[in-house]
């Protein structure tokens, strides 16, 4: 019987995991972000065959546009 409990919130706390990654995928992708782990991924210029953030996101349309902050020389 202590099995079949503890199966249970293990499984309770895996779908809240899940869930709640779900979320903030569907959160983000609405808000306009294109890559969802880049910082400036809402605010940079996105196109399908823009070249590679320095993050790696590879949806700004020029290097110069994300991060403009501390862009690398």
């Amino acid at each position: 019987m202590e099995t079949i409990i503890t199966n249970i919130i293990i499984i309770a706390v895996i779908l809240l995991i899940v869930g709640l990654a779900v979320f903030y995928v569907i959160k983000a992708k609405k808000s306009g972000k294109k890559c969802i782990g880049c910082p400036d991924s809402g605010t940079c210029g996105a196109s399908s065959k823009a070249s590679a953030c320095s993050c790696g996101c590879s949806g700004c349309a020029s290097k110069d546009s994300c991060h403009s902050d501390n862009s690398p020389e």
